[in-house]
């Protein structure tokens, strides 16, 4: 009898193991080259939808860009890339992974903002007229614009993997997304003063951050 009751505890545990595993289906690994190639493709489409839409600046045509441009465009590059890349790792989570990468990056970009604000303090610009301030609100907006085809990217790819912080991850995509969407766009930008980089190019990050943090979790739950 005792015999006979573990056979059928057996077959009833086989049985179970067999139901849940009917309907699964092989599924493809994510490859971190493929979600990298996701994001830089992003930043391609951004690069010539403000090439076809609004043109780009004069000495970035000519080949002799502002130093200046050079700089604080480079930094925001460099922040992008770090950011998607960190956003591409967090989808497929095991131990030994390490995120940190963007902040640093995050750290060396923050110094525009920084030294914007401390100039304006001062005085020491004409930054910050009616017009200019016109002209910052159009980088805020058309920036934005162009990082959402990075937001969109990320977050397709967030979706296709398992994040296991879901804020962590929406903070890291927005700041991604606004890098890329501003880096684009500042290729049409006239400005090369850094109190409007700083202020408004810097405010494409951190508006782009701070939406993306809210909204990442509620479209990648798995």
């Amino acid at each position: 009898m005792i015999a006979m009751s573990r056979y059928r505890e057996s077959r009833d545990t086989d049985t179970l193991i067999a139901d849940l595993v009917a309907d699964l289906a092989p599924v493809r690994p994510l490859r971190l080259s493929h979600g990298i190639g996701l994001a830089f493709g992003s930043l391609a489409l951004a690069l010539a939808g403000v090439f076809l839409l609004v043109g780009y600046r004069a000495d970035v045509v000519a080949g002799v860009p502002d130093p200046m441009f050079l700089l604080a465009n480079g930094l925001f590059l460099l922040l992008g890339i770090a950011a998607s890349v960190a956003v591409v790792v967090m989808s497929r989570p095991r131990v030994g992974n390490d995120h940190t990468g963007w902040a640093w990056a995050l750290a060396m970009a923050a110094l525009l903002p920084a030294t914007a604000i401390a100039i304006a303090l001062g005085g020491r610009t004409g930054s910050l007229t009616p017009d200019a301030a016109l002209e910052g609100l159009d980088c805020l907006v058309m920036g934005g614009g162009f990082g959402l085809l990075t937001f969109a990217a990320l977050v397709i790819w967030l979706r296709r993997g398992a994040p296991t912080s879901l804020e962590r991850a929406g903070l890291v995509t927005g700041i991604a997304a606004g890098s890329f969407g501003i880096f684009a766009y500042a290729l049409h930008c006239s400005f090369s003063d850094i109190v409007h980089i700083g202020i408004w190019h810097g405010g494409v990050v951190m508006l782009s951050a701070l939406a993306a943090r809210m909204a990442v979790p509620h479209l990648v739950r798995w």
